[in-house]
C-alpha cells in the first residue's frame, strides 16, 4: 500500500472537520473522493499534503509515518498537490512556473532538461505558451500548467482538488489523457477530489464517499455509472 491513513482527525484551529478517516491507495491506483460541498474533501487533501496539521491519527507513506512531516518535506518524498484554484504564479512565464517545481526539488540542470522534454510531449498545448505569463492563460490552460508544475517533481502520489472546475470539455480531455498516460507509464497514484462524476469515472477505479468529515463508504467506480440515486445522495442533484 502506498499511502494509508488511520483514524485521521484534522481541521482549522479549534474547528474539527475530519473525524476518524481511514483511507488507503495503492501504487499506480487512481481513487476518487466524492461527496457534497462542505463534507471535508478539501480538508482531506490539505491534510495529506501537509498544509493542515493532523489533530489525531496517522498518515503512512510506504509504511513510514509522515503525519508530523512538513509540507515541503512531503513534496520532496513524493507527494504533489494541485489545489483548488490552481495557484499558479501569474507573473512568471509558463516555463518558469514549471521550473519552480523542479528547482524546489533540487534537480540538477541535466535532470531538469530531461523533465522539461517529457512535459513538452505530455502537454503539447502549452508549448506555444512557454514564454507567456501564467496570468495570461485561460482557466483550463492554467489547470494544465498547475498539473505540469506538479508532475515535474516526479511524484509518487498526486493530490488533485476539483481539477474540472470551470474547465471546458476539450481541456478536460487533455487532463484525463495526461493523467492516464502518466499513471500507466510511471506508476503514479492519484487522489482525485471531484464534483464532475463523469470525469471521475474516466480516471478512477474506485471511489470513497464522504459525509460529515467521515468516509461513509467505498464503491467501485463502475457501480456509479447508472446509479442516479447515488448521484443525488452525493451531490444533491436530480441527475
Amino acid at each position: 500500500m502506498l499511502l494509508t491513513t488511520s483514524d485521521l482527525w484534522s481541521g482549522y484551529g479549534n474547528v474539527t472537520i475530519l473525524r476518524g478517516v481511514d483511507f488507503n491507495i495503492e501504487a499506480g491506483e487512481v481513487v476518487a473522493v466524492l461527496g457534497r460541498n462542505g463534507v471535508g474533501k478539501t480538508t482531506l487533501i490539505r491534510t495529506l499534503s501537509g498544509a493542515l496539521p493532523c489533530q489525531r491519527g496517522g498518515i503512512q507513506l510506504n509504511q513510514v509515518e509522515i503525519s508530523s512531516t512538513a509540507a515541503h518535506r512531503r513534496a520532496q518524498i513524493g507527494i504533489a498537490c494541485v489545489p483548488q484554484g490552481r495557484q499558479i504564479f501569474t507573473q512568471l512565464t509558463v516555463a518558469e512556473n514549471m521550473l519552480v517545481g523542479a528547482y524546489a526539488m533540487g534537480f540538477d540542470h541535466k535532470r531538469i532538461k530531461q523533465k522539461m522534454e517529457v512535459l513538452m510531449v505530455d502537454f503539447p498545448s502549452l508549448v506555444p505558451k512557454l514564454k507567456h505569463l501564467g496570468g495570461s492563460l485561460s482557466g483550463g490552460q492554467q489547470q494544465l500548467l498547475a498539473l505540469a508544475r506538479a508532475l515535474i517533481t516526479e511524484p509518487r502520489l498526486l493530490l488533485l482538488d476539483e481539477p474540472s472546475e470551470g474547465i471546458q470539455p476539450s481541456l478536460l480531455d487533455d487532463i484525463s489523457r495526461v493523467l492516464q498516460a502518466v499513471s500507466s507509464r510511471d506508476g503514479l497514484s492519484v487522489v482525485l477530489v471531484e464534483q464532475n462524476l463523469d470525469f471521475a469515472r474516466q480516471l478512477a477505479s474506485r471511489a470513497y464517499l464522504m459525509e460529515s468529515g467521515r468516509i461513509s463508504g467505498t464503491v467501485a467506480i463502475t457501480d456509479t455509472l447508472d446509479d442516479k440515486a447515488l448521484d443525488r445522495e452525493l451531490f444533491g442533484a436530480a441527475l
